[in-house]
């Protein structure tokens, strides 16, 4: 795709400066945001891929907006930089996997097609044989009863699984409908590195892990740099349901009939009768990415050392396989949509008049479409000590279609903010809604859930679904359209009929909340009993 094929109003605001930025400050907000994202989304940037010339123009843009807004900068050396080392590692599509039975019945995987994933070990090649073990959902949580390594030894073998949870309507068991970090991928590949696995395999099903396979397909990945003391898995992946079908029908089994089993209570793991074989040749590259921060001192000499944290990723997914004739995968709503939000936030907050007591850091982070690697880092390196931080608000992939007159900020009832926010939202005439996507797990899908696992406060916030003037399943079909044709591919562009009027109800509702927080008595933290709150007290909040 080339320039000219962007939608006029993106192709109008963008020619309006010889460097492709707006020559001009819009009016009103919502034109501010829209500019953003025009930008931010334009094929100048080529998806923003972290370690890209795409990257650069992307943190520079960031910066001279956070500096024109009058942020002071709170990164490295006196810039808005922080730098955030990464590991690239790019698996080889020459890479080979093999099942084979004892009676030497075989079947062999695409790299791609069939199987894709990344090394952990950061070493430039990799080779497993061993026994596949099923282990259901790979789950060990003891407060629920529920084991799926009871009694198996997997050091040294190959684990196959499903993403996601058994099922559940009681919120005691399993969150209920909500899905918890159980049932998130990543826990299933940091277990199975705990218990010593060789390698890990997540049979795919769009109905487990809540988006198509091509989602998981690219080979490309990147880490933060490995702790050489800590077990890393020789190759985290996926197989195809396609490929789950012939692994699993060599031990007689169907996807359909492994998950119904992974699903029942009382499951136990049992060997496939099959040897896993993998030969994965890994390009290695280290590469520094950066976070993008900007700060608003407080007005209070006692709290200004004390700060909100508003946070947004800048990344996608930069230039890649080719959809429809297209390879840029621009990231419209994913989310240069969060980055414009975050902007109009720092503008709007830097103006604010009488200032807040305590201070507001603004950061644009890196690398969470590679697992939330930037906002990881920076809860490592945190440009103020988490134990002074308040609150984390953070915002990722909102669609622009209209004025919402309810709100998502799923987790924020697990804290103490919790009456802060509902007041907010009374007063700002928003419901609060349920997140329909929480059998998603879709709370520890964002850059928040670094911060709240670190034991930050912190949410993110979204339109719900109720829209000024739409009908009742306005939004919740968008959602799915987009979802369906758009998610993590070059077609997730801006759109000429996109309506940014809605995103100035979320900045003005996120920076009273902010406001809130900020002019509080006493710092937020978690709710007794929660799963974050001991990483709370550790980092000495009172």
């Amino acid at each position: 795709m080339t320039l000219r094929t962007l939608p006029l109003v993106s192709a109008a605001l963008l020619a309006a400066a010889p460097n492709g930025r707006p020559a001009d400050p819009p009016a009103t907000a919502a034109e501010r945001m829209k500019a953003h994202v025009a930008y931010l989304a334009s094929d100048r940037l080529e998806g923003r891929g972290p370690g890209t010339r795409g990257e650069e123009l992307t943190t520079d843009y960031l910066a001279a907006e956070f500096k024109k807004a009058g942020l002071k900068p709170a990164g490295a050396n006196g810039t808005y930089l922080q730098p955030v080392p990464l590991v690239r590692v790019v698996t080889s599509p020459k890479s080979t996997l093999t099942a084979t039975r004892a009676d030497e019945k075989a079947a062999e995987f695409a790299c791609e097609e069939e199987f894709s994933g990344t090394s952990h070990t950061q070493a430039d090649l990799e080779e497993f044989d061993a026994e596949a073990v099923f282990v259901g959902h790979g789950i060990t949580a003891p407060e629920f009863g529920w084991d799926d390594y009871k009694g198996t030894d997997v050091k040294g073998k190959v684990v196959v699984l499903f993403t996601n949870e058994p099922p559940s309507d009681d919120p005691a068991f399993f969150g209920g409908k909500a899905l918890t970090y159980y049932g998130r991928w990543t826990f299933k590949f940091e277990e199975a590195a705990r218990r010593g696995a060789r390698a890990c395999f997540i049979v795919h099903t769009t109905e487990t892990a809540g988006y198509p396979y091509s989602v998981v397909r690219p080979l490309d990945g990147a880490q933060l740099k490995r702790d050489p003391e800590r077990p890393a898995l020789a190759f985290a992946g996926w197989l195809s349901r396609k490929a789950g079908e012939r692994l699993l029908g060599l031990a007689g089994q169907t996807v359909d009939g492994a998950l119904k089993a992974a699903d029942t209570k009382g499951f136990k793991p049992y060997s496939l009768g099959v040897n896993l074989k993998g030969n994965v040749p890994t390009k290695v590259e280290r590469i520094v990415s950066n976070n993008v921060a900007g700060i608003v001192e407080g007005s209070d000499p006692k709290l200004r050392d004390e700060v909100v944290v508003f946070t947004a990723h800048w990344d996608h997914l930069g230039v890649g396989r080719g959809v429809a004739g297209d390879t840029i995968y621009n990231g419209a709503a994913d989310n240069a949509t969060g980055c414009a939000l975050l902007l109009e936030l720092a503008r709007e907050w830097a103006a604010l008049s009488p200032r807040p007591k305590r201070s507001a850091l603004f950061l644009a982070v890196t690398a969470e479409e590679k697992g939330l690697l930037g906002s990881k880092f920076y809860a490592q390196s945190p440009v103020v000590p988490l134990g002074k931080t308040a609150l984390n608000l953070n915002f990722d992939m909102i669609l622009p279609i209209g004025v919402p007159e309810s709100v998502v900020v799923t987790g924020a009832e697990r804290t103490t903010a919790w009456p802060l926010v509902r007041a907010v939202a009374e007063r700002n005439k928003l419901e609060i809604e349920p997140d329909q996507r929480a059998h998603l797990g879709v709370y520890y899908r964002s850059d928040h859930f670094s911060m709240a696992r670190a034991g930050v406060p912190a949410f993110s916030v979204g339109a719900g679904s109720k829209l000024k003037g739409k009908p009742a399943d306005f939004a919740r079909k968008a959602a799915q359209e987009f979802n369906d044709t758009a998610y993590h591919t070059p077609q997730d562009e801006m759109k000429a009929d996109w309506d940014f009027s809605g995103f100035a109800v979320l900045t003005a509702f996120a920076i009273e909340v902010g406001r809130a927080a900020a002019d509080a008595d006493r710092l937020p933290t978690w709710n007794p009993g929660d799963e974050f709150l001991p990483a709370r007290e550790k980092s000495g909040v009172k």
